[in-house]
Order: structure tokens, then C-alpha cells, then sequence
């Protein structure tokens, strides 16, 4: 085989430079990903432009990204067959008599649907419809509605089952069920700081706090909403316990949400079912377009061996195990500004994770580190998906919301440092409940 017509710096030159080049000119992120894979398939001797066709399909040809449209037909299910009322009703009776009631209502019920969705961008979708209006009539502000809103629905990817841990387990071949034990703290922490936010907010803004609910009225709502509780055990536990692969869990999420909307709810009808359905085909062609485009765009990432290059670069600067943390935290906070997170996922992570395992960061931390820190991505400009969604429903423009946001990213980054620093905030509950995930 002869040698290459570019070399790796000609070629990062031309993939990273069209790509930035075509996200100026606002193309959409993964048409920008294929289209700048072109110009070195038409100069490159060995290499022909059905390549990107060829390598776009091969990364479809994989069982666990199927789990991808069952987990956004869950979430769909879920919102169209009532299950999210019973859950509200159930978090309102749990932390409505907090400072900032219903905004910590939108805090709670965002760590719920995080474990049966897996979706950023179908939480944010659905609590903004269910919040943002409410929060108007109450004399909340509309900045800090959106962003309590954009910020929480982020948890959706951190705490399991998510859809950018079923990914990055298929792509950098680390184990799943891992992957969704090591989110439990990390997520549960993000959330206890956002609802401290909240409360520092309320008590400076005297935001309303709804009457404490008895006993009695927790009882109730807990026992109402117990069905749709099980769910997240049912993924989760199901995986980690060996019954079923992650796809065949989100199938099983799938038929389970099915039942509560038609056979216990009864709240969905032919109608109900054809929009759930319609809604997870759009979402999931834009993520898996994304994937598709992603690999091929890695492909050649690994044909000219860039991430050597990179690699030998940062290794030289001799970092230990805390710095070369806060740095793949610091390039995934930078590249989730303009990337979605499933590409970056397949392009940066791909990058990284022999810097990672040089440095001795075990793969489940190095992932859960650039899991945390994409999530991050989905509320910070331009890219900011889920800030988008929160702004356009409640029809205000971004720059209006910023400042909200970046206060509530604050203690955030804050449990980000920390994960850092305390490896045993992700590998604890695998350690402790499935030691063979480690392994």
C-alpha cells in the first residue's frame, strides 16, 4: 500500500476546518459532519466518496442502538398516556411545600423521567409545556422559568437508563449496565444542587411555596404513582441483574409504558399512539443521522491516525490522574458547545480514551467524566439543544436566559470537580452491587 496523499495535519486541517467552516454557515450538525468528510474522499488516492455512504451504514449495523428510538418511544408513551400527571402529582406532594415549590416540582420530576426516558431534549420538550406557563402564573421570572426548565432537563442523560451511555458503551465498548449504576450518584447529586438553587433563588425572590401535604396526600400520589416508578427498576435492574440486553430493556419499557397509558391509565387512544409514534421517528432519525455521519467522520479520523498524533501531544505535558481529568472535562465542556453529544461521543471520545487509559482513569470514570460534561453542552450556546426547546415554547430568546442559566451551571460544575477528583462517585455502586462490570 503506498503512502497517503494528505498527511494527518493536512487532513485534521480539512475535517475539522470544514466542519467548524459549514456550523458557521449554519449547517446542521450532522449534514455539517458528512459534508466535510467529502473533500478528502475526492483527493485521497485510496479512498473514494461511497465510503461515507459505506461507513454512515455500518455504524447502523449495530443491536444496541436499537435501544435508541424504544427509550425516546418510552418517554413519548409515557407523556401522551398520563404517567407524567401521576408523577407530577407525586412530586408536588414529596417537595411542594419546599421554598420555590413548583420549580422544585420541575426538579423532582425531572430526576423521575430521567430514569425511564434516557432523553434530554424529550424532557425538556414535555416539562416545558407542563411548566413554563404555570410558573408565568405564579410570579415566577420568565429567565429563571427556562432555565430551571433547560438545566434539569439535562439529567435525563446522566442518570440511567440514557441514551449517551448506550452509546458510548456500544462505541468505546465499555460495559452498560456499568455505565448505568456509575450515573445513579453523580445524578442524584446534580439534582440535589439544582434544587439548592432553586431555594437560594425563592428565598431571594420570594417565589410561592404550595401548603406542606399530609401523609395522607403523599400516600395517595406514591401509591397512584408506583406503576410508573417501577419502570426505572424494571430497565435497570433487568440489565444489571442479567435478564435482558440494554435494547431488550427498552423494550420491555416500551410494552410496559404501553400497558400503563392503554390498559391501567386508559388516557391513550388510536390517535395518542400514531403521535407518539410519529414524534420517536423524527427524534430518532436526527439522532442516528447523527451517529451515522459521526463514524463515518471518525473512520478517517483513524485512517490518518490523528488521535495518535493528538495523543502524543497532550502526552508529553506529563499530567496525572486529576489534570487529565479536568482536561477531558474542559475539551467535552468546549465541544459540546458546538457538537451534539452523540458525535462527540463517537469523534472526541474515540480521541481521548487512550489518553485516558495512559493517565490510569478507569473507563467507566473516563465516561462518566465526558457524560457529565457533555450534559452540560445541552444548555450552553450556540449548540444549547435543550435551551432552545425552553425558549421557543416559551417564546423569549436565548440571550434573555443566559445569565439564569450560568448561575444554575455554577454548582453543577462544582459535583463535575468532584467526580474528578472522587473516582468512587461513579465506581462505588458498581463496585459494591456487580463487580464484574469493572472488570
Amino acid at each position: 500500500m503506498g503512502a497517503s496523499t494528505l498527511s494527518s495535519t493536512q487532513a485534521a486541517w480539512i475535517l475539522f476546518g470544514g466542519f467548524f467552516g459549514m456550523l458557521a454557515l449554519r449547517v446542521p450538525v450532522a449534514v455539517a459532519i458528512g459534508l466535510a468528510c467529502l473533500p478528502i474522499l475526492l483527493i485521497e488516492d485510496r479512498l473514494w466518496p461511497m465510503l461515507l455512504l459505506q461507513e454512515t451504514f455500518n455504524a447502523y449495523n449495530s443491536f444496541i442502538l436499537l435501544a435508541v428510538p424504544f427509550f425516546l418511544l418510552t418517554a413519548n408513551l409515557m407523556n401522551i398516556g398520563g404517567i407524567t400527571d401521576r408523577l407530577v402529582r407525586f412530586s408536588r406532594a414529596l417537595v411542594g411545600h419546599f421554598p420555590g415549590g413548583l420549580a422544585q416540582v420541575n426538579v423532582v420530576l425531572s430526576i423521575f423521567f430521567a430514569g425511564i426516558s434516557g432523553s434530554s431534549t424529550a424532557d425538556a420538550a414535555s416539562q416545558a409545556k407542563l411548566f413554563i406557563e404555570a410558573q408565568r402564573k405564579e410570579g415566577y421570572d420568565d429567565s429563571f422559568s427556562v432555565a430551571i426548565t433547560a438545566v434539569s432537563a439535562v439529567l435525563a442523560v446522566i442518570i440511567p437508563p440514557s441514551i449517551l451511555m448506550i452509546v458510548w458503551g456500544g462505541v468505546l465498548t465499555v460495559s452498560i449496565g456499568a455505565l448505568f449504576l456509575a450515573g445513579v450518584l453523580p445524578g442524584l447529586l446534580i439534582g440535589l444542587a439544582q434544587m439548592g438553587t432553586v431555594h437560594a433563588y425563592a428565598k431571594m425572590r420570594g417565589y410561592p411555596t404550595y401548603p406542606r401535604s399530609t401523609l395522607n396526600e403523599v400516600f395517595a400520589s406514591f401509591l397512584v404513582s408506583i406503576p410508573a416508578l417501577l419502570t426505572p427498576f424494571i430497565i435497570i435492574g433487568g440489565k444489571i441483574f442479567g435478564w435482558f440486553t440494554a435494547t431488550e430493556s427498552a423494550c420491555i419499557a416500551v410494552l410496559y409504558a404501553g400497558f400503563l397509558s392503554i390498559i391501567v391509565y386508559r388516557e391513550m387512544n388510536l390517535r395518542g399512539l400514531w403521535n407518539a409514534f410519529s414524534e420517536t421517528g423524527k427524534l430518532s432519525a436526527v439522532a442516528l443521522f447523527c451517529v451515522g455521519t459521526a463514524s463515518a467522520f471518525g473512520w478517517l479520523l483513524a485512517f490518518y491516525k490523528i488521535p495518535e498524533g493528538l495523543m502524543a501531544g497532550v502526552g508529553a505535558w506529563q499530567l496525572g490522574p486529576a489534570m487529565t481529568g479536568f482536561f477531558i472535562a474542559g475539551v467535552f465542556l468546549v465541544v459540546g458547545c458546538f457538537l451534539d453529544a452523540i458525535p462527540a461521543i463517537i469523534i472526541v471520545g474515540a480521541i481521548l480514551q487512550p489518553i485516558a487509559e495512559a493517565a490510569g482513569l478507569h473507563p467507566v470514570h473516563f465516561a462518566m467524566i465526558g457524560i457529565v460534561s457533555l450534559a452540560f453542552g445541552l444548555v450552553t450556546p450556540p449548540y444549547g439543544l435543550c435551551l432552545l426547546i425552553t425558549c421557543a415554547v416559551a417564546e423569549m430568546r436565548v440571550i434573555d436566559a443566559l445569565k439564569d442559566v450560568t448561575i444554575m451551571l455554577l454548582p453543577m460544575l462544582g459535583v463535575l470537580a468532584l467526580l474528578i477528583l472522587w473516582p468512587d462517585m461513579a465506581l462505588l455502586l458498581p463496585r459494591l452491587i456487580e463487580p464484574d462490570f469493572l472488570k
